[in-house]
């Protein structure tokens, strides 16, 4: 039997709804109070480096145009663990996720975790508006039950393996090069002036620090925006909006294309 505890959740998730799975996850394993390692924030990943030994980690992000955010990646790396086996999530926005689960598989690997299980989860897509809706409340109940059971089914599968060495390595789809991360966009959420407070919540939530109030207004560097539109959804008062000509026409082909409902897929 390998080890499954402590148990920690180890993420990058702006909008929230990766760390609710891998929440989920852990419940379904039987932990409902895991260690949480939060990388969302800009100040998480700068630490140096921190060893993890033994135990389970749960690692979890979302794919962004079929790969793996760079901040993640950055976060990810500031850590080497030993003898610590991981399981690997990615979110998506019910589009695809083409290389991301495989990308952060061999992530993973490369800071000395050993992955004994991979899922890929949809989440309700970053661009999705209450106007224009794509995999709109996603993590649903269902997606929820499901991530219970997938950690269940994980649990099952480290209560059975003898040793880290024993475990076969996992047959996760996507291609290897990756799929070009394609070029950046440089648009960005804008705040409407007449409804802003200036309450900067969506400063604190920006996992990039593109958000600041200069001289009473709130402004965005484009250049740093990653689209994962967390100062949209957390407003308290619908201030930010997506109003890039190119990007709404976009939204409306996603919520188009991506209507038909995906399910949660495993990997055991």
């Amino acid at each position: 039997m390998i080890l499954n505890r402590p148990v920690r959740l180890l993420y990058f998730s702006p909008t929230g709804t990766t760390r609710k799975i891998l929440e989920k996850i852990a419940e379904g394993i039987g932990e409902d109070q895991p260690e949480h390692i939060d990388l969302t924030s800009p100040e998480a990943r700068m630490g140096q480096h921190s060893r993890i030994k033994r135990g389970l980690t749960i690692i979890g992000v979302p794919v962004y145009t079929g790969r793996v955010a760079l901040e993640a990646i950055r976060g990810i790396g500031q850590f080497k663990a030993t003898d610590a086996p991981a399981i690997v999530v990615v979110v998506y926005g019910n589009r695809e996720y083409e290389d991301a689960l495989l990308e952060l598989q061999n992530i993973t690997v490369e800071a000395g975790f050993t992955p004994i299980a991979g899922a890929a989860f949809i989440g309700e897509h970053s661009l999705s508006t209450k106007d224009v809706p794509v995999a709109h409340g996603r993590p649903d109940s269902e997606d929820l039950d499901c991530a219970a059971a997938f950690g269940a089914l994980v649990n099952e599968k480290l209560t059975k393996t003898d040793s880290l060495s024993s475990v076969s390595p996992l047959k996760i789809p996507g291609n290897f090069p990756y799929r070009e991360r394609g070029p950046a966009r440089h648009v960005s959420p804008d705040s409407d002036d007449s409804t802003c407070t200036r309450c900067e919540k969506c400063r604190e939530v920006c996992p990039t620090a593109a958000i600041t109030l200069v001289e009473g207004y709130i402004q965005t560097e484009k250049n740093k925006c990653i689209l994962c539109c967390a100062c949209v959804k957390s407003c308290p008062y619908g201030a930010r909006h997506l109003n890039d000509p190119q990007l709404r026409q976009f939204i409306q082909q996603l919520s188009i294309t991506c209507s038909m409902r995906k399910d949660p897929e495993f990997y055991l």
